[in-house]
């Protein structure tokens, strides 16, 4: 089983890795955007008002400007550790035991802009790129990661479950994934808790003492966690809130 996280624009500063080595991440197939992007980051990151235009940044980021410049030469973190905000808070990766740990290093990844995917254990600087942005030199992220990423997808034989947000679901079709929306109990899709619920259930299927392969066995897994959740077509479930 794969679970498909969702990044966030939010990252936690510096590391205790070293620098980005390309060549040691997951999915290798993937390296030849990986650097052609990481190499648009950094010569983009000299100009900086193009910078904020091309990242939809104000001018009080310039910071996040400097974090892409030094894209190869800054330390690193477990993409897990690297990626803050909500739904990691949920997940809540600290307060795994070593056994779960190592599970989650199996089934967790992370959709990124930059990265295309990255395993829970990938080491990775700080950065930023979002999943709609468009660079001068290289276009939209849409057009060069649906032709690295989706061959990669579609040679998986394992239960892919995608919680990706929007933006990061358009830059490769999974066919066959199980995907999730979380909603109330009347039926109206969740937003603003809607990340929690998934780091919530990202970490139950990461902590399952039996991994599913099936559809049927995600359910069990998350019925037996905690969660009211009901299958609503062949890949598709709707996670209900307590309100």
């Amino acid at each position: 089983m794969l679970v498909l996280l969702p990044p966030s624009e939010t990252k936690a500063p510096g590391g205790d890795g070293p620098a980005l080595d390309i060549d040691g991440l997951s999915f290798p197939e993937l390296n030849p955007v990986r650097r052609k992007l990481a190499d648009a980051l950094v010569d983009l990151a000299g100009d900086v008002p193009a910078s904020l235009r091309a990242l939809d940044l104000s001018p009080r980021q310039e910071d996040e400007v400097a974090r892409n410049a030094a894209l190869h030469s800054s330390p690193t973190l477990p993409a897990l550790e690297r990626y803050t905000g909500v739904l990691y808070d949920a997940l809540d990766i600290g307060g795994f035991t070593k056994s779960q740990l190592a599970k989650a290093e199996q089934r967790l990844a992370v959709a990124s802009a930059l990265f295309g995917i990255a395993r829970a254990a990938d080491r990775i600087p700080a950065y930023r790129l979002s999943g709609g942005s468009s660079l001068p030199s290289l276009g939209t992220l849409r057009g060069l990661w649906r032709p690295a990423l989706e061959p990669v997808f579609a040679g998986m034989d394992e239960l892919i479950v995608d919680l990706r947000s929007g933006a990061y679901a358009a830059l490769a079709r999974i066919p066959g994934s199980v995907t999730v929306r979380v909603v109330t109990p009347a039926g109206k899709v969740v937003s603003h808790h809607n990340k929690a619920y998934k780091g919530k259930l990202a970490a139950a299927l990461a902590k399952a003492g039996r991994e599913p392969s099936t559809v049927e066995g995600l359910l069990g897994v998350a019925s037996r966690a905690g969660f009211a959740i009901e299958r609503t077509g062949d890949n598709e479930l709707e996670l209900v809130t307590e309100h």
